[in-house]
């Protein structure tokens, strides 16, 4: 049964990392004694690995063709280095449409079985430089030389980027292809792992350190290819290098992007304000006070939202959030229902908004006091859900036989990390006494772009999946009570999202 398991586990994890766009690109220069045990079990992890031979004069080539099942080789006859190594391993990686790679070492000294551990981390920060801190390293026998070098590193990257990281030469890492700078290289040894990650620092890339296991076998049955003198001078020199380029590069490029993210943030926030305040908010005003408020009046208001969010997402109008959307099942919004979606940001009103002219939203009391669109949004017949469902049943129910869809957030509340959050039974009480469909909207990327407690926009797409309805009697397939078809749902929507964020942070 534990085998069962594990092998479950490990498809569903190979799965995702092909979902993900991630493959594992091993670098090896004359490891014949190990590199097929590395890549057999890298292979059981992943199923897209790719072995570059750089240079190797030993049987390394013969045996991986030898293999029952072989990974994608790249190989040249001259040895290069590993930066060339990992160059072409990239380069292969990008032709081949992956989005990421993780790179390990072929002398056996990472365990494949940490791959689980990147990928994690990877969907924690998607976009993020995954580099995998080994474990232990204090209690390993290790030369003066490689301690000095560690630590040598650690300062001088701590110095270029103003980031500290505690160990800045591991070769386990995982990689955001697309987002990497300078893969020309200006050096093609070992040292090269270190200039991709102070290039990818200056370049506004998030680095995250990730603890992963590490094995050092007795110092007599070591294979390495550093040479201290040399590569010491060749490391001195390269950080010489990247000292100067961090005064005259990386200092203007990250204060020019700071600036820019909060111009972004200034430049919405003044739109959003100057709309709401002197233009929506005064139009509303003076087409409502002239003559009676009539349904037509009241439908014609609800078509100035859905336009107005319309217009700003569809035409780009918050700089940075590329908004996009899926409706696979050509939905009209004809029929009312109970719109259910996800909670992220602040910006999650505006989808909602743009989907039909006939549509409720239950909102937060600070919605419905905000005093910049509360006059509106009264006006529109938004409900404050604090008021209880009992107590505001009899208005829905006069809403949905007037056409009007009803849109409930079923977490209650934002999330601070985009995760799903419980769902509450609410919407599907709601749906129940109503007797409407549910109709589950599933949206990705607003809480990347502008996080619960954020102030500054982050660049970052956001997507919205419209999904197919769900009629009350299938909704029986959720559960005989509302709270395990709250339960039910929750499940379903982090499903979705999984997919969603698979697909989209390929591009991140």
């Amino acid at each position: 049964m534990s085998d069962l398991c594990l092998n479950n586990r490990l498809e569903v994890q190979r799965q995702t990392l092909r979902d993900r766009g991630i493959c594992v690109v091993i670098p090896t220069y004359n490891n014949a004694g190990t590199i097929v045990g590395v890549v057999e079990r890298a292979m059981e992890q992943c199923a897209d690995v790719i072995v570059v031979c750089d240079g190797c004069t030993d049987q390394t080539l013969e045996l991986l063709g030898a293999m029952p099942k072989q990974p994608a080789i790249v190989a040249y006859d001259k040895n290069r280095g590993k930066g060339a190594a990992l160059r072409e391993g990239f380069r292969y990686a990008l032709r081949e449409g992956f989005a990421y790679a993780i790179t390990l070492d072929g002398d056996g000294q990472h365990y494949p079985e940490d791959i689980g551990v990147l990928l994690k981390a990877n969907q924690r920060h998607p976009g993020a430089l995954i580099v995998g801190e080994r474990k232990g390293l204090e209690g390993v026998e290790r030369s003066r030389g490689s301690k000095f070098a560690n630590a040598f590193s650690n300062f001088w990257f701590a110095v270029q980027t103003g980031q500290y990281l505690r160990d800045t030469q591991t070769g386990y890492r995982l990689y955001p292809l697309k987002k990497l700078k300078g893969l020309s290289l200006l050096t093609s040894r070992y040292e090269a792992e270190l200039e991709l990650m102070v290039f990818a620092s200056w370049h506004g890339v998030k680095l995250v350190s990730e603890p992963v296991n590490v094995f050092y076998p007795p110092r007599e049955e070591r294979v390495s290819h550093f040479r201290p003198t040399k590569d010491f001078a060749r490391i001195t020199l390269l950080n010489m290098v990247l000292c100067l380029l961090a005064v005259v590069y990386g200092l203007p490029l990250g204060v020019c992007r700071f600036l820019l993210k909060v111009l972004r943030s200034v430049y919405s926030l003044s739109i959003f304000i100057i709309f709401t305040m002197f233009i929506m908010t005064p139009l509303v005003h003076i087409y409502l006070l002239i003559g009676k408020i009539t349904e037509r009046k009241k439908l014609n208001l609800h078509r100035m939202l859905n336009f107005a969010s319309r217009f700003i997402l569809l035409y780009h109008k918050i700089p940075g959030m590329r908004y996009t959307e899926s409706n696979p099942h050509s939905e009209d919004y004809k029929r009312p229902a109970v719109i259910i979606c996800n909670h992220q940001s602040h910006l999650d009103l505006m989808p909602l908004l743009a989907q039909t002219e006939k549509i409720i939203i239950l909102t937060a009391d600070w919605v419905w006091n905000n005093p910049l669109y509360r006059f509106t949004i009264r006006n529109a017949e938004f409900l404050p859900a604090s008021r209880g469902v009992e107590v505001i049943m009899p208005q829905l129910r006069s809403l949905v036989e007037r056409g009007y869809s009803i849109a409930i957030y079923p977490e209650g509340t934002r999330s601070l990390d985009c995760s799903i959050g419980r769902f509450h039974k609410g919407a599907f009480y709601v749906a129940q006494e109503l007797g409407v469909d549910i109709l589950p909207l599933v949206l990705y990327g607003t809480g990347k772009a502008l996080p619960k407690h954020g102030r500054l926009l982050n660049k970052w797409p956001a997507h919205l999946e419209i999904d197919a309805r769900i009629t009350p009697a299938q909704m029986k397939s959720f559960g005989q009570t509302l709270q395990e078809q709250a339960s039910s749902m929750r499940k379903y929507y982090k499903r979705r999202y999984t997919e969603i964020a698979n697909r989209v942070e390929q591009d991140v």
